[in-house]
């Protein structure tokens, strides 16, 4: 019998092209995913069982050419490869299908609501989160979930993912200086986790107040004749 491992009939990511050479419409569709990877990265800084794409291409079909969602999150694979780190996500090396896929609409869009929808329902993606910034009417932010091969809108803000752990929600904040509107992660309970600025700020709030600590704490001591010094 002829014996062969059917990945190397199979291309790797070095022999496909990692862009799908479509311009980015918007600073939105970079930041907003980058936001939602920077705080995984410290929430999950244990953890190296998950990986967040971002603009990243998701190859299904060596013949095909790739989807690319502005974000992706999929569990249980390997979250580094190698030093180089990936070029492309390809599903017969990664084996899993990512569990949640997010598209930012523009102004221009791009199927967010047709064939895009209709793509990730065939791949079987779990969640599918549409984030439209143009809406005033509607909801910005819309969650849905595959449900017997049918994507059922869930309602709330934000939405817990129970797959995943963590719920999705938007709300206003400030990111790398901008003020506005942003989607991030939540806990069960609905308390949103901190980006990586927030909780450096609230790093130096907290050595700054235990400094005042150690400095009142110093000074009672002085005030009943003892040197804080000298208990070191």
């Amino acid at each position: 019998m002829l014996q062969y491992d059917p990945l190397d009939c199979l291309p790797s990511a070095e022999d496909l092209p990692d862009s799908d050479d479509n311009p980015v419409y918007n600073q939105l569709q970079h930041l907003i995913p980058g936001l939602l990877e920077a705080i995984l990265a410290m929430a999950w800084a244990e953890r190296m069982d998950w990986f967040f794409g971002v603009d990243m291409g998701i190859y299904y079909d060596p013949d095909q050419p790739a989807i690319v969602p502005d974000g992706f999150l999929s569990l249980e694979v390997e979250r580094i490869i190698d030093e180089n780190l990936r070029l492309s996500y390809l599903l017969w090396e990664e084996q899993r299908v990512p569990i949640m896929a997010l598209e930012v609409v523009s102004q221009k869009r791009r199927g967010e609501y047709t064939a895009k929808k209709e793509f990730y329902t065939q791949l079987e993606v779990l969640y599918y989160v549409i984030y439209n910034p143009q809406r005033r009417r509607k909801p910005a932010l819309e969650v849905y979930r595959l449900v017997n091969g049918n994507y059922q809108l869930q309602r709330g803000n934000p939405v817990w993912l129970p797959e995943i752990g963590l719920g999705i929600g938007c709300e206003r904040g400030t990111y790398l200086g901008i003020t506005r509107e942003w989607l991030y992660w939540y806990t069960e309970q609905g308390q949103r986790l901190l980006t990586p600025e927030e909780r450096m700020e609230q790093s130096q709030q907290e050595a700054q107040q235990a400094q005042q600590r150690a400095q009142i704490l110093a000074e009672r001591l002085r005030s009943l004749g003892v040197n804080p010094d000298s208990l070191v």
